[in-house]
Order: structure tokens, then C-alpha cells, then sequence
């Protein structure tokens, strides 16, 4: 095999990356290495801390366990076996979901995808699909975010986790019973350059469920097109989700774009843009910064 294609599945992690994924203060890091044996950093030769993937994977079970009663003195002392049994011990709620989203996060950095699989699985078993994504499948996409965002995560390992989501997503929709006497009726789609589907996915699923019939025309749809269906199937409502978008991207010209186009349909925008948006938008458009908003929202149209 060519030694060009054999890439590391993830390379290194600075320690603003352990804060951002265990919840643990960089300088609260520091101190343990200091006194502690569990986290040992390599340096750069420019003297710069630097953490390989076993380490963060440490760290995120200690930090788990730190936080529901386990004194670092004591898990220092611990084998990882030991520390294991101890994670899956805990019980309280927030302490299992945790563990969950922790799990997810090492299998996805190790590219164990069948485990990963597995685990969400077992977790929409339990729990079901609608609480599964959010307690367990939005909290780990926020942290993949933090990695996108620092670079510390290759694109291939967000596709793949990504498109498992997506499927989960996809077969729960297709269980769903079409109405008979639709509630209301609601195209859903993302703009030219955003194909980050699975909130979208994520509504058309509670949507169906609430006996709302949806007209799902999927990511990176171009305006016109978005415009000619709408004119055609006249929906009660319209939504979309904005995960990310170009560097050149306009909130402000797109959000009066779309209240031009949609002209007396109401229409939903969420994602980060609406959470961040301080102006007041078209009298059309709806800014929603959480699922729950957008719920009560289509409720009472």
C-alpha cells in the first residue's frame, strides 16, 4: 500500500481542545498533570503542549467520573480497567447521558463506526428517537463542532458519524403513518451551500409525528426552485436550518430574500444565525433558537 494514503485517523489535541470537550478548565489540566500521573503531554519544539488521543480519551473518563464523586486522587491510583467498571457503574441520568456522548466521541476518533452504530442504536432503543437527539445526538454534534472548528477532526470522520445520524434519522421518518387529515403542511429545505442535514431531518421527523404533512426537498436546494415548489404546493408554513454557511454569507440579504420569495408565508429560520441575529427581521420570518420555540410556534399558526 502506498504510505501517502495511510493518514492518521485524528493527530493532536492542544489543551484548549481538552477543555472544550471535558468541560475541564485548561489551568484545572495544568494542576493535574502537575500532581498527577494520568495525563502526560508531549511538547513541539517550540515548548507547545500537545495531547494524542489516548490522552483526551483519558481525560474525558476521569473528568466524568470527577464530576459525579470520584476525588483525582483516588482515580489517579485507578487501572483503566478499574476506571471502566466505575463509569459504567453510574446511574443518575445526567451521569449515563454523558458517559454516552463520551463514548460516541472516542469511538468516532478511533473511526469504530459498528460500535458507534451500536451505541445509538441501544440509546434510541431506550430513550427513544425524539429524546435521543436531544440529550444524546445534539450534545455530541456541539462537540464535533469544537473540533471542526479548531481543526482537529478530519472531514471523513464527520460524514461518517453524520450519515449514521442521518440514516437513524431516515428510517425512524419512514415509520412514521402518513396522516390521513394532515394537521398542516410545512416545506422544509436548506439554502444553496448548507448540506448539514440532520436538524432539518430532525424536524421533518417531529413534524410527521405531530400529523403535519411535509414537503422535504433536502439540502442545498437553489431559491428558485424552493420558490416553485411553494408556489405550487402553497405549505402552511415554511422551515430552515442554518448550520453553517460561506464566508461571504449574508444573513441580513438572505432572510430578506427569502421574506421577498415567500411573501405571505410564514416562514421559520433556525440554526446559529437566528440565535445570534440581534436586529428585527420581515414580518414573514420567524427566528426560532430552539426546537422547543419552533413547536410551540407551528402549534399556534
Amino acid at each position: 500500500m502506498n504510505s501517502d494514503c495511510s493518514l492518521p485517523v485524528m493527530e493532536v489535541f492542544t489543551i484548549k481542545d481538552l477543555e472544550n470537550l471535558s468541560g475541564i478548565k485548561a489551568h484545572t489540566i495544568r494542576i493535574w498533570e502537575q500532581r498527577y500521573g494520568f495525563l502526560k503531554p508531549q511538547r513541539t519544539d517550540t515548548n507547545i503542549r500537545f495531547y494524542t488521543n489516548e490522552e483526551l480519551k483519558t481525560l474525558l473518563n476521569i473528568s466524568l467520573l470527577n464530576k459525579h464523586g470520584f476525588k483525582i486522587s483516588r482515580l489517579d491510583k485507578m487501572k483503566p480497567e478499574e476506571i471502566k467498571e466505575k463509569i459504567f457503574a453510574l446511574s443518575e441520568a445526567d451521569a449515563v447521558k454523558e458517559r454516552v456522548i463520551n463514548e460516541l466521541v472516542k469511538l468516532m476518533i478511533d473511526l469504530d463506526m459498528c460500535a458507534f452504530d451500536n451505541v445509538l442504536k441501544e440509546q434510541i432503543a431506550a430513550i427513544g428517537m425524539e429524546k435521543g437527539v436531544m440529550e444524546v445526538i445534539f450534545p455530541f454534534l456541539e462537540r464535533v463542532g469544537l473540533l471542526w472548528q479548531t481543526g482537529h477532526i478530519n472531514p471523513a470522520q464527520e460524514h461518517l458519524v453524520s450519515n449514521i445520524i442521518r440514516q437513524k434519522l431516515i428510517v425512524a421518518i419512514d415509520g412514521c403513518p402518513t396522516p390521513e387529515m394532515p394537521l398542516k403542511k410545512a416545506m422544509l429545505f436548506l439554502p444553496e451551500g448548507e448540506f448539514h442535514e440532520v436538524g432539518l431531518l430532525y424536524m421533518n421527523y417531529l413534524l410527521k409525528v405531530r400529523r403535519i404533512e411535509t414537503i422535504y426537498l433536502g439540502s442545498n436546494v437553489p431559491q428558485a426552485d424552493a420558490s416553485f415548489v411553494l408556489n405550487l404546493k402553497r405549505p402552511d408554513f415554511a422551515f430552515i436550518h442554518l448550520t453553517t454557511a460561506a464566508t461571504d454569507f449574508q444573513f441580513d440579504a438572505y432572510i430578506q430574500n427569502i421574506s421577498d420569495c415567500f411573501s405571505g408565508t410564514p416562514t421559520i429560520v433556525s440554526g446559529y444565525f437566528s440565535q445570534h441575529y440581534q436586529q428585527t427581521p420581515p414580518q414573514n420570518i420567524h427566528l426560532m433558537s430552539s426546537v422547543e420555540d419552533v413547536l410551540h410556534f407551528i402549534a399556534h399558526i
